[in-house]
């Protein structure tokens, strides 16, 4: 266990010392998230968070040295990544240090984050994106094992959840569907109190952050879960940053059915969770002590390395940790840490 972060700003040798550590850096990249804009971006794990925070941008702002800090990682060292029976469309290939990047944010696809990332000017693949919406699909789809007559997903969400369900062949119903973006009426309560509403192909509730969240939702949601649906969320981050301050986040889009159920709590597919990391695990098949996650935010990014028993974990000062006071008060302390991502140039 880590008793003191190091600093790594301006040490030359201890960044190079850092680097040469690691095979695999997750770059988490949440940031600022909103119906027509979005930053939330996690993976090196790398950051994006709010109007200037985050890990590798903030807004349109790209931070001045990310697009040579990831250069600078993908030209060093050399790795293979072995073929997995569950992940098909892995990377079979060797290379120089594998960049990843990691998101709880639910409501873009890995398309979506790979073309802002291109227009950041950042190169990348979307076999290098790992968001929490396809974490889900991928567990709904590889690892659950639902009834044949239970496959279909009911989603509070928004598009990105049901872009990457489509990838995986998962069918789901309720997500952007306009007609639930209505008021509840009278004869609702009937219908799905008899089960009309129903369908009975659900079998799992898949909750992420959802912009048209209402009463109609929750009120199938809550009634699928009391037919026996499995609970998920995309994860449980309970607020989201967004011009200079919060507004709520995935996690209170559950809460309701939370409280609902007694208390009952949905399996996160997110960081921290270690359901997601198991998953990464399983596509990019790495060794987990030769891999670090860079991120902004203790409770999530630097939480879930530590939890996943990753070789490393680096706070990026950019974003909503500012600084070793904070995790000396969370107890939750990181490997190291550096004012700013672009700060990794010096190992160069």
């Amino acid at each position: 266990m880590v008793t003191q972060a190091k600093y790594l700003t301006g040490d030359k040798n201890g960044i190079e010392e850092f680097i040469s550590r690691f095979d695999v850096f997750l770059f988490d990249c949440d940031g600022v998230c909103s119906p027509t804009n979005f930053l939330y971006f996690d993976t090196f794990q790398g950051d994006l968070d709010q109007t200037r925070i985050g890990v590798l941008w903030s807004g349109e702002h790209l931070f001045e040295g990310t697009v040579e800090t990831l250069e600078l990682l993908r030209s060093q060292g050399s790795i293979c990544f072995k073929p997995h029976p569950l992940y098909t469309d892995q990377i079979d290939h060797c290379k120089g240090k594998q960049v990843v990047f990691v998101t709880n944010n639910s409501t873009k696809s890995r398309a979506d984050y790979k073309q802002k990332l291109t227009s950041m000017g950042i190169p990348a693949t979307v076999d290098e994106v790992f968001g929490s919406s396809y974490s889900a699909a991928i567990y709904i789809s590889r690892i659950l094992q639902l009834p044949p007559n239970k496959k279909t997903v009911f989603v509070l969400g928004e598009a990105g959840i049901e872009t990457e369900l489509d990838s995986e062949k998962v069918p789901h119903i309720g997500g952007t569907d306009p007609s639930l973006h209505r008021l509840m009426e009278k004869d609702d309560y009937a219908d799905i109190a008899s089960g009309i509403s129903l369908d009975p192909s659900v079998g799992v509730v898949l909750c992420g952050l959802d912009f048209h969240l209402n009463y109609l939702k929750l009120s199938l949601a809550f009634h699928y879960l009391r037919h026996g649906a499995v609970f998920l969320a995309t994860n449980m981050d309970s607020t989201l940053p967004s011009s200079s301050t919060l507004f709520p986040g995935a996690g209170a889009c559950s809460a309701p059915l939370v409280a609902m159920l007694g208390g009952r709590q949905p399996t996160s597919l997110g960081k921290p969770s270690q359901a997601m990391m198991d998953a990464i695990e399983g596509k990019f098949q790495f060794d987990r002590q030769r891999a670090c996650m860079i991120g902004d935010r203790l409770d999530t990014d630097i939480q879930f390395g530590i939890e996943g028993g990753l070789g490393g974990t680096l706070c990026v000062l950019t974003g909503v940790t500012k600084g070793k006071r904070d995790w000396e008060d969370e107890k939750i302390i990181p490997t190291a840490w550096v004012d700013r991502l672009g700060d990794l140039r010096e190992g160069a």
